[in-house]
């Protein structure tokens, strides 16, 4: 059995109403004194008044009176004070007239005592007042205190719940994120290395084998450690963005120009694909930026759009001003995305078509995507102050586009 809960949440929220808990207990606890105290200071009060007035009626009836002992008995019958209970004791504390104190009330009783000297002789005069109405009071602060405390701590505690569960849900989803990123990448890298091992196995399996075997067999491997080569450079790349060790550099360049090269590159694998890639219209657009980091934005997407186009379809890149902004826009002609899909579509290691994206080469030995191109390329629009959205996507129609700032006057 576990002594300490493991949720944080839970930790945070016991913490929080322990910490509450404490001082409303210390608070609560000082004023059941105060109140107490100022209680019985003001019953001592009363008691004493009564029995100065007492006093004084005891003189004067001494004057009027002839015998002492008549003369307080007299008193005793005549002043009377509510609740409150006197007593003339002697020298021997012995009660001369009134009730002894205490006797007369099954409640507990303040009493306070003070001398007289009358003729002569020295007596007590003593007064007993009942402490019902001091304890009923105390008992009702009790209840109150016993009912509002635990009260205040469940709603205290309700909504400390509330506010660690909002504090702390976007570490958690962050931890969960890494947590799937590691089991995701493992999972990636795992297909190409598990390919090196087994063709390096098949391969020396046999002590003779022809060229063409191993040429075939170095085909496969170079393909694997291409996808391999690829996976790392990516997770490289994301891991360094995620911790703010990739820094953009600032150096002015031309979108168009870097489209111009990007589309070159990508054409050789859209030939093998039978895909074609069209550079549609551009404006003149310089911009402020990391000129490599825009390149593999623009790269991902473009390797995006022709691994899902049909064979013979058109992909289409343009570049186009709008008020302060460039927009890039792909243009691809395959199936479109699912409307349920479209909002995980940028999340890291999601692929659509997760046969397609493994194992499809289409002969050109190109492999499979690892699910992260769409991830990068939104990173680096941000990283950059722009952003990446899929603007449209139906069959035979999807389009990205990446909107970049652009400066305030152009060249």
């Amino acid at each position: 059995m576990r002594a300490w809960p493991a949720s944080l949440r839970f930790r945070l929220t016991l913490w929080y109403s322990a910490l509450l808990a404490l001082p409303l207990i210390v608070f609560a606890l000082m004023c059941y004194l105060v109140f107490a105290r100022a209680l019985n200071d003001r019953t001592d009060r009363f008691i004493g008044d009564a029995l100065t007035a007492f006093s004084r009626e005891l003189l004067s009836e001494r004057r009027i009176a002839g015998e002492v002992d008549e003369a307080m008995r007299k008193t005793v019958e005549e002043v009377r004070f509510r609740d409150l209970h006197i007593a003339i004791l002697d020298s021997a504390s012995r009660v001369i007239a009134g009730e002894q104190p205490g006797d007369s009330s099954d409640h507990t009783m303040r009493v306070l005592a003070r001398p007289i000297v009358v003729e002569g002789q020295r007596y007590v005069v003593a007064g007993s007042y009942s402490t019902a109405d001091i304890e009923d009071v105390l008992t009702r602060i009790r209840r109150m205190f016993a009912i509002a405390i635990p009260l205040l701590v469940v709603c205290a505690a309700t909504g400390g719940s509330l506010l660690a569960k909002r504090s702390i849900a976007p570490v958690e989803r962050s931890f969960e994120q890494q947590r799937r990123f590691m089991a995701d990448a493992s999972h990636e890298l795992r297909t190409p290395t598990a390919i090196l091992r087994t063709e390096a196995d098949l391969t020396l399996s046999r002590e003779h084998r022809g060229e063409g075997e191993y040429r075939a067999s170095m085909t496969v491997v170079q393909d694997a450690t291409r996808r391999l080569s690829r996976i790392v450079d990516d997770l490289f790349l994301l891991a360094r963005a995620d911790s703010g060790h990739l820094l953009p550099r600032k150096e002015t360049f031309y979108l168009e120009e870097v489209l111009h090269d990007a589309t070159n590159s990508v054409r050789a694998m859209a030939d093998r694909r039978n895909a074609h890639v069209a550079l549609g219209q551009v404006v003149e657009a310089p911009f402020d930026g990391d000129e490599d980091l825009i390149g593999r934005l623009i790269l991902n997407l473009l390797d995006n759009a022709i691994k899902h186009s049909p064979s013979g379809a058109r992909v289409e890149v343009t570049l186009s001003r709008r008020e302060a902004a460039y927009e890039i826009a792909v243009v691809d002609a395959g199936a479109g995305i699912p409307p349920e899909a479209r909002d995980r579509i940028f999340e890291r290691f999601v692929r659509l078509d997760e046969g397609r994206a493994r194992h499809e080469t289409n002969g050109s030995g190109d492999t499979g995507g690892a699910g992260l191109g769409l991830a990068i390329a939104r990173r680096i629009a941000e990283m950059h102050g722009g952003r990446l959205e899929l603007a449209e996507s139906r069959p035979g129609r999807t389009e990205f586009r990446a909107t970049l700032p652009a400066p305030r006057t152009t060249v």
